[in-house]
């Protein structure tokens, strides 16, 4: 079992894909009609890194980006929030960089992703074998590194690299059925992953999804903390979050903001629970803190350059009521 102290210690290690979104601006306004449109950095890891900086942590992102104008506009915003780079590869070819063409709405927010030949599906064995996992206090991956190869074979060699080198292994589910050839190959992979992983974070859909049937998703939760995992947070939209351990389950609550859209809340937790855990702040404060930075994000533009900041998300802390009740 691996130490969960040694959160804060060193930077974490992020796997997965770093992007180009596209807002059409100005806010509320469908893509169909846009004839204007802003640009931020994207992708579920790298939203997470930006989120763990943010919040007073360090982070690392292991991948590849396309050898072009988006991929470099990728590496030039990972320099701006201060996420370590070092470990992104650019390649070139026929791979290009994920790109996604977003709404700023909450109803019918439409999100189109082009992800054809995505670069960051090329990342390899060579790839996670070139970095020194001592260096780094925890591995945090997303669900989307393991949808093709070869970079879902470069993240299971990385699950053994980080293990053997006593980092916990951290994993946001994040299913999205696009990446993938079929719901069948998902649930298999995505089960030995979690299998393998200390912190495993995802909402009831996805865990259903795992378990088979969306009525067993809290069942498969259970499961994974019995089999050995050491946290799982079962979220649960607007109903909250369970989160488990070994000792005790803990309903916690929402923060209710005025939303403007929905995207980028599930990687503003993940961050900031991280965050708090290495800051060593207790379990359930951690889990809060990712809530209300998630109530944050989705009342503001964009994903990564709406991740809050240590002072930010201690004021709203103090300003709001509280959470829903749990």
């Amino acid at each position: 079992m691996a130490d969960l102290s040694r959160l804060g210690t060193h930077p974490c290690l992020v796997i997965g894909r770093a992007g180009m979104d596209l807002y059409a601006d100005p806010p509320g306004t469908p893509i169909e009609t846009a004839t204007r449109f802003t640009t931020a950095l994207g992708g579920s890891s790298a939203n997470i890194a930006v989120a763990l900086t943010r919040a007073g942590g360090r982070a690392a992102l292991l991948t590849c980006v396309s050898d072009d104008a988006v991929g470099r506009f990728c590496l030039a915003q990972l320099d701006a929030y201060g996420v370590d780079r070092s470990h992104v590869r650019a390649t070139g070819g026929e791979a290009r960089n994920s790109l996604a063409v977003v709404e700023t709405r909450v109803e019918n927010c439409q999100s189109v992703i082009y992800r054809n030949g995505a670069a960051d599906f090329a990342m390899t064995t060579a790839d996670v074998e070139a970095v020194d996992y001592t260096r780094f206090s925890a591995l945090i991956t997303t669900g989307t590194v393991l949808a093709a190869e070869p970079s879902r074979t470069a993240t299971f060699r990385a699950f053994d690299l980080a293990r053997a080198a006593g980092l916990p292994l951290i994993f946001d589910v994040d299913y999205r059925p696009y990446s993938w050839r079929s719901a069948a190959e998902a649930s298999e992979v995505y089960s030995r992953a979690a299998a393998l992983c200390d912190v495993i974070v995802g909402n009831d859909v996805e865990f259903g999804f795992m378990a088979g049937s969306l009525d067993r998703g809290l069942e498969k939760a259970r499961s994974l903390i019995t089999d050995g995992a050491q946290i799982v947070i079962f979220k649960m939209g607007e109903l909250g979050a369970i989160t488990l351990t070994a000792e005790a389950e803990t309903r916690t609550g929402i923060y209710r903001t005025e939303a403007l859209k929905p995207t980028g809340a599930g990687d503003a937790f993940l961050g900031n629970v991280i965050a708090s855990l290495s800051q060593g702040r207790a379990l359930t404060e951690a889990v809060l803190r990712g809530s209300a930075a998630a109530a944050m994000v989705v009342a503001r533009v964009g994903c990564a350059p709406a991740m809050p900041t240590t002072a930010e998300l201690d004021e709203f802390l103090t300003l709001h009521p509280g959470p829903t009740a749990g």
